[in-house]
């Protein structure tokens, strides 16, 4: 398992920072969305970006996104660790467990940056 490189974690540590501070929740799943894109090859990053998730679908009272966000949390970090994960998905249950999505172009040039 490798370290998250310092230059995504200060984007991931932005976006999550800034999902927690907005009162909107549109906006606060978009940062969580990006911070997942980010997090997904690294175990604990990514469990800490679903747990997230669960606590707003639980605010949210959203039985149907907690409930796959359980399901997240539970392969989230085997699925990292083990380089399973779709690329770009952006960790919402109705994205799909297993459906790779388009990165966002900023986030895309952060990924194939050498760390």
């Amino acid at each position: 398992m490798s370290r998250m490189p310092d230059s995504l974690r200060t984007v991931y540590i932005a976006e999550m920072t800034a999902a927690r501070h907005t009162d909107d929740d549109t906006a606060r799943w978009h940062h969580l969305e990006r911070a997942h894109i980010l997090s997904q090859p690294y175990p604990w990053p990514h469990t800490r970006n679903h747990l997230a998730m669960l606590g707003l679908a639980l605010r949210q009272r959203d039985r149907r996104e907690a409930m796959g966000q359980v399901i997240r949390i539970l392969v989230a970090a085997p699925g990292s660790a083990i380089g399973r994960y779709p690329e770009g998905n952006t960790g919402r249950t109705a994205a799909g467990l297993m459906t790779p999505m388009p990165i966002p172009a900023d986030l895309a040039s952060l990924l194939t940056r050498p760390a």
